[in-house]
């Protein structure tokens, strides 16, 4: 494990300690889930950025499915006749 130094506004130095009182865990353990749990969210956020710039890439090459097709798969949600995703013609 590496030590990193970082500069905190009293605020949240206090904030965190308070928390780490409350947790009976160390400043140290707080500040790792939170950059962990910070990471995450961030690799999370880049992956659906990915994946809507390919859907709006896929678009605008017309591989759509008609919004009709949508709202009947949608619409056979939970009923005996479940319909299976519908895909683009292309």
């Amino acid at each position: 494990m590496s030590v990193t130094t970082v500069r905190l506004q009293a605020e949240v130095e206090q904030h965190l300690e308070a928390i780490a009182s409350r947790l009976h865990r160390s400043k140290g353990w707080v500040i790792n889930q939170a950059l962990s749990e910070y990471i995450e969210k961030h690799q999370l956020e880049q992956e659906r950025w990915k994946q809507t710039l390919e859907a709006m890439e896929s678009a605008a090459q017309g591989k759509v499915v008609d919004a009709s097709e949508v709202h009947s798969w949608l619409n056979s949600w939970g009923t005996e006749n479940e319909q299976d995703a519908p895909r683009s013609g292309k």
